[in-house]
């Protein structure tokens, strides 16, 4: 007796089927504007924390005056 065969379908991943939906509702342009605002947000993120960064540095070195 064989087994019967297996057929191997990949299952969406949550990114994937969100971008599905998002095309089903957005147009072209507005799929680029939203991409777009969240590079930006991420960005935003990325820089605050090398601000943060940047200033404990600097206050872990008390400026040297004459």
């Amino acid at each position: 007796m064989q087994a019967a065969p297996v057929r191997a379908t990949a299952i969406p991943s949550v990114k994937e089927a969100l971008r599905t939906v998002e095309s089903l509702l957005m147009r072209g342009g507005q799929r680029t504007a939203r991409r777009n605002a969240w590079t930006s947000v991420l960005e935003d993120r990325r820089r605050a924390k090398d601000r943060v960064e940047a200033q404990r540095v600097l206050d872990e070195f008390p400026s040297v005056r004459p």
